[in-house]
């Protein structure tokens, strides 16, 4: 998927729908990763939320898909996040 495909899943700066399809679902959640969090920085579960908000209501359901896709990183207690180191090719 493009940033122009990526762009598609958007209607005035926010998602429409969260893919089902897993392929789709990962080049949108590397693209959040990318553009809502900064590397090496830790981010509390309300940052993490309140940015995933800014683009879907369901901020849950996100942080969850970039928990387990492995694009962002949770402590064992679950009190902070940090984005994983992405490759280029991501």
């Amino acid at each position: 998927m493009s940033g122009n495909d990526v762009a598609a899943l958007y209607s005035h700066g926010r998602l429409t729908t969260i893919p089902r399809k897993p392929a789709r679902r990962e080049q949108l959640l590397t693209h959040l990763a990318r553009t809502l969090f900064e590397p090496g920085r830790d981010y509390s579960e309300p940052e993490v939320n309140d940015a995933l908000r800014t683009v879907h209501d369901d901020a849950a359901a996100l942080r969850r898909y970039l928990v387990v896709a492995g694009l962002l990183a949770r402590t064992g207690d679950g009190s902070s996040y940090r984005r994983v180191a992405l490759s280029r090719a991501s």
